[in-house]
């Protein structure tokens, strides 16, 4: 399909309830859907939540309940979280969908038949934390960086999927730019670790995990978590595990009741998959390892963007730093939440961000920033005598720059350059005074009255993919002209 958009969030974890970085993960994959839609293009937005495992099974027990009601409270909490902070996705992928078990089942037992597959026995270091096998080398004083714990040595009959054969064709991929891989010193990080370590075969299934789909061979087995996940990418908009790919319909989200037709396998290869840097080495080994066994083309491109931190330092309820994404919208609103998490810092890098400097920053950027703006202009406009004619811009100068940022996915810098706008029209009120010239210079005070009304639409103009409830009441407050508050400011 020409001129079509296909983007996905991670297959997120269902062993916890979502948390800030789940929420920013998505913000972003809805503010790039929103801007491919808004110019026309077919976009396709998958979001989901990976529901097997071993870790999710342990949770279950825990919590007293059966892993199946487990995952649904699961995944319903994740799905609030997009209605929360206004995310629309076309499709919520869930892997215990049954059409997503009877796909990748169909997509096994083609590897195994291919011989991409066979039996064996599979030993390592196995964190269960990660849901994957360590090398010595990713460990840290004996330990898993992420999670703080020592892997556990496992050894035991597995089914495994061919990884040592296909290396070289990824290392291919990636260095040709068939599969690119942003920022680029992640896509260095990943080559670096390809030339300078044998991947070993992978094992793909587990004997004594009985929450996993099962292998359609080898009694005893279900899937490894990772393989049943990747391949949601697929099934999320369509796919029944048939090859070569077939175009098939499917329904699409609650934000769309009634359409059915866009969801089809014509948008696959993904433009865009945004990750979280932690699974970059699942995303650029498994992943493609898969898809050149089963001859389908890799993804355009893999954005692994960085952690959020609080205070220099990882969120953990130990430290007490821990910033709930419901105290976010309860204070800031989603709009307020969505602003806040993309201008903290450079997209792709570890973010750092503190409640008090968030409160600082709405103030400043929202309340008294395009608030006040917004406030302003509108009461101004009172005094111009009403007009049929719509406002518009023809600003292409900075509708290019700012689809120029986004385009090379440097959404902080996209936000930096709109608020440059804010600052400069509530400068330009200033330095105008129109509420002088009202009294004293007409025709100065129409011309000036003009040109803020251009920018305010400019603004929202701009705004639509970040912020879309605030982009639509700057409008609607234009064309109306009734007095608006947009931002309070909060303690």
């Amino acid at each position: 399909m020409k001129n079509k958009f296909y983007i996905t969030t991670p297959i997120y974890y269902a062993n916890a309830k979502p948390h800030i970085g789940h929420a920013y993960t998505s913000v972003a994959a809805d503010i790039l859907a929103r801007w491919n839609r808004q110019r026309g293009r077919k976009t396709f937005l998958l979001a989901g939540t990976d529901e097997h495992g071993l870790k999710i099974q342990k949770k279950a027990e825990e919590a007293g309940k059966n892993p199946q009601q487990f995952v649904n409270e699961i995944a319903e909490e994740f799905k609030n979280l997009c209605r929360k902070l206004n995310v629309r996705y076309d499709n919520f992928i869930r892997t215990t969908d049954n059409n997503h078990t009877k796909a990748v089942q169909k997509v096994l037992r083609t590897l195994y038949d291919k011989g991409a597959i066979y039996k064996g026995a599979y030993e390592g270091l196995y964190c269960a934390g990660c849901e994957q096998f360590k090398n010595k080398s990713d460990l840290i004083n004996g330990k898993c960086p992420e999670h703080n714990v020592k892997p556990e040595f496992i050894k035991e009959e597995s089914y495994l999927l061919k990884m040592r054969e296909i290396q070289p064709r990824i290392i291919k991929k990636i260095k040709s730019g068939e599969l690119e891989i942003i920022p680029k010193k992640r896509r260095n990080e990943i080559l670096s670790f390809l030339e300078n370590n044998k991947l070993e075969d992978i094992s793909i299934s587990r004997k004594n995990v009985s929450w996993g789909i099962p292998l359609p061979f080898g009694e005893n087995h279900t899937t490894y978590v990772w393989v049943d996940a990747f391949l949601n990418y697929l099934t999320g908009i369509g796919w029944d595990g048939s090859l070569p790919l077939k175009k098939r319909e499917i329904k699409l989200s609650p934000f769309k009741k009634g359409r059915v037709g866009e969801g089809f396998l014509n948008f696959w290869p993904p433009n865009l998959q945004i990750i979280g840097k932690d699974i970059l080495r699942v995303h650029a080994t498994i992943w493609p390892a898969i898809l050149t066994h089963l001859e389908i083309k890799l993804p355009e491109k893999i954005f692994a963007h960085g952690h959020i931190l609080s205070g220099g330092k990882k969120m953990s309820k130990t430290l007490g730093n821990v910033i709930s994404v419901d105290e976010m919208v309860e204070k800031f609103g989603a709009d307020g939440t969505r602003y806040l998490l993309m201008s903290a810092g450079t997209f792709g890098e570890d973010i750092d961000v503190t409640m008090e400097r968030m409160v600082e920053k709405y103030n400043a950027d929202l309340a008294n920033g395009l608030g006040n703006l917004v406030s302003r202009v509108i009461k101004l406009m009172e005094h111009r005598a009403k007009s049929s004619e719509q406002i518009t811009t023809d600003n292409k100068q900075s509708l290019e720059q700012v689809a120029s940022f986004i385009g090379s996915l440097e959404l902080d810098k996209a936000l930096d350059y709109i608020w440059n706008i804010v600052r400069d029209n509530n400068k330009y009120i200033e330095e105008n005074k129109p509420w002088e010239l009202v009294k004293t210079d007409e025709k100065k005070f129409k011309e000036v009255m003009e040109r803020l009304a251009q920018n305010l639409y400019l603004i929202s103009e701009l705004l639509v993919s970040f912020m879309p409830e605030t982009a639509e009441k700057i409008k609607t407050a234009l064309k109306t002209r009734e007095k608006i508050v947009l931002f309070q400011r909060v303690k």
